[in-house]
């Protein structure tokens, strides 16, 4: 009962009731009530967690209220995860940190639970682990000096553990030159760097630049793997499986006529698309299914066998990168002869560029042009680079190039002849028309400011074939056998490489009258083709 006295009455009431408010949560106890710090004004903070009352009083003495209903506060913690990726994998490191709010200046004690519901204690609030097992991680923790702090057991913090499934992809084939994309990834996961991996059937594997970001781009053929790390302690992946990258190439034809007569001149190029700064190494294969190797791409030679011509290259310091055989160019070679005919004074394919060059047409005609394809496929007549008199195209000053010339009137065409110019100090002698079988060949060697030479040393397909300290190189009667590259060396110094030719000496009085009786339709279509190539 309360006595008041208010304008001389008196009013007895009941003894008021505290009230007391408060923010949500819910500990468990195990400690009797006891006073806390007072908050006169009716206001006070907490960080600890438990059950809470409060009473008033008033007045001397004390006049006490009843004490207000108890409100409990409990500790809010949450658990988080470093790093945060969604995707870990076995052996990686992972921090979880048991996160109590408002728990500042408060010593505080942390139990864990693992997926296998196994607990432990700890006085640190991070645990660091490699990453093992998947499943829900908890924590909870308590204030060493107050038992009845303890919270309740945290949401649960999920992590996905797995092998490292590293994905390669990119294209298996790439053309000589190119280049193609190959990706690096890991499923599902994120943060990951990436090493690349390449080896060859004849080298060990070896490192090769990063691509960080998960893609990287090659032109050369080989083995690759990759390989991921991440988080700063580097955690390493297992490597990819393999993906071989294959090279393509093509062959292209100058010039390009469908039809080809016996003895013309006719250029294939082992197209390396791009291939700047590899030193390439290529291979020619016949119709008639002998190979020959080579340093050039370039093959020039005298049209005698209709067939499929093909090559293949690989990169002289890794042979893994060598290709499969290209696609095929068919040459088709007619044995019908031409109405007219070119003479080249002098008579060598290989010239220095300071020479001069007469051209000289022969056949039923008064009125003759020479013209050239500069190759790769530059059409042009002798008006253009050199002065014709009569049948005779004259050239002061041959230019550093490699040119096919032939000889046309009206529907007269000659066979066409391959002519270099060259800088260098010394040039291989071999003959422009190409060698009957059974007649004799001469091959010598040329210095640019003098005829004499020492010791000189001549070569057929790169192979060493004499030796001696003669200038030239007599072959008395020459054989298929003997068609190929040739090129001579003397006092440190080597010539470019020129195709010797060899012709079938043809006995047949009926092949003669066939193809003499043939040649005029045939010529027709040769003429008509030459025209409409000369005018675009």
């Amino acid at each position: 009962m309360l006595l008041m006295i208010e304008m001389g009455l008196l009013f007895i009431s009941d003894r008021p009731r505290s009230r007391l408010t408060a923010g949500t949560t819910a500990v468990t106890s195990h400690t009797s009530e006891y006073r806390i710090n007072d908050g006169e004004n009716g206001n006070i903070r907490v960080s600890q967690g438990g059950i809470y009352r409060c009473r008033g009083s008033r007045g001397e003495p004390a006049v006490y209220s009843d004490k207000s209903d108890a409100v409990t506060i409990s500790i809010t913690l949450s658990v988080t995860q470093k790093p945060s990726w969604s995707q870990m994998f076995r052996g990686e490191t992972i921090t979880l940190t048991c996160e109590v709010q408002g728990g500042e200046g408060v010593q505080w004690e942390y139990e864990w639970r693992t997926p296998q519901s196994q607990t432990f204690r700890t006085n640190r609030k991070d645990w660091t682990f490699t990453a093992s097992i998947s499943g829900d991680y908890s924590c909870k923790s308590r204030p060493t000096d107050d038992s009845y702090s303890a919270t309740k057991w945290s949401e649960a913090v999920r992590l996905s553990v797995s092998g490292k499934n590293f994905i390669l992809t990119g294209t298996t084939t790439v053309s000589v030159g190119d280049r193609v994309t190959l990706s690096c990834s890991v499923e599902k996961s994120a943060g990951w760097k990436y090493e690349w991996f390449r080896r060859t059937s004849h080298t060990s594997e070896y490192r090769i630049n990063d691509g960080e970001n998960g893609n990287i781009r090659v032109s050369q053929g080989g083995i690759y793997r990759c390989r991921g790390s991440r988080g700063e302690s580097t955690i390493y992946s297992d490597k990819s499986d393999e993906v071989t990258i294959s090279i393509t190439l093509s062959v292209t034809q100058k010039p390009s006529w469908s039809q080809m007569f016996r003895g013309e001149t006719i250029t294939l190029t082992c197209e390396v698309q791009g291939g700047e700064g590899v030193q390439w190494e290529y291979e020619w294969r016949t119709p008639q299914s002998q190979t020959f190797r080579t340093n050039r791409k370039v093959w020039t030679f005298t049209a005698s066998i209709s067939g499929d011509y093909s090559c293949k290259s690989r990169s002289t310091d890794d042979s893994y990168s060598g290709t499969k055989w290209s696609e095929a160019v068919r040459v088709s070679v007619s044995d019908l002869h031409p109405s007219a005919s070119l003479s080249v004074s002098p008579d060598r394919v290989q010239h220095f560029t300071s020479d001069s060059l007469s051209l000289t047409c022969e056949g039923n005609s008064a009125e003759w042009r020479v013209g050239s394809f500069l190759l790769p496929d530059l059409l042009s007549f002798c008006s253009d680079w050199g002065t014709m008199n009569g049948s005779t195209c004259h050239v002061q000053k041959i230019q550093s190039s490699n040119a096919v010339f032939w000889c046309e009137s009206g529907s007269a065409f000659s066979n066409a002849v391959n002519i270099t110019g060259h800088n260098d100090d010394l040039i291989l002698l071999s003959p422009v028309h190409p060698v009957t079988e059974g007649h004799s060949v001469t091959l010598g060697c040329k210095w640019r400011t003098e005829n004499l030479l020492s010791k000189v040393f001549f070569y057929q397909n790169d192979t060493l074939i004499q030796s001696e300290s003669r200038v030239e190189m007599i072959i008395p009667a020459v054989s298929k056998s003997h068609e190929g590259f040739y090129k001579c060396q003397s006092s440190g110094k080597e010539s470019p490489q020129s195709w010797l030719a060899v012709t079938f000496k043809s006995s047949s009085f009926f092949f003669f009258i066939f193809t003499v009786l043939f040649s005029f339709i045939f010529l027709k279509c040769y003429f008509l083709t030459r025209k409409i190539l000369s005018f675009s």
